[in-house]
C-alpha cells in the first residue's frame, strides 16, 4: 500500500506541476502586464502603510486614553472607598 500512496501523490504532484507550468505558459504569452503589476503592487504597498501607520495612531490614543480612564478610575474608587469607611467608623 505506501508504493500506491506514494505513486498517487506523485500523480498528484506531477498534475499540480502541469497546471502551474500550463498557468505560467499562459501569462507569459498575455506578456507585459509584469511592470504594471509591479506599479499596482508599490501603490498597494504605500496605501497598506499609510493605513498601517494611521491605525498604529490610533492604538496609542487609544492606550493614552484607556491609561487616563484607568488611573482617574482608581482614584475614584479609592475616594469611595474612603467615604464608607468613614461612614462605617462613624456608626451612620
Amino acid at each position: 500500500m505506501p508504493l500506491a500512496e506514494a505513486l498517487n501523490r506523485l500523480d498528484a504532484a506531477v498534475a499540480a506541476l502541469e497546471r502551474a507550468g500550463g498557468r505560467r505558459l499562459e501569462r507569459d504569452r498575455r506578456g507585459g502586464d509584469l511592470p504594471a503589476e509591479l506599479a499596482l503592487a508599490q501603490d498597494d504597498r504605500a496605501r497598506l502603510a499609510v493605513e498601517l501607520d494611521g491605525a498604529l495612531a490610533r492604538v496609542a490614543t487609544l492606550e493614552a486614553v484607556t491609561s487616563d480612564v484607568d488611573e482617574r478610575l482608581s482614584s475614584a474608587l479609592g475616594r469611595v472607598e474612603a467615604v464608607l469607611a468613614g461612614e462605617e467608623g462613624s456608626g451612620s
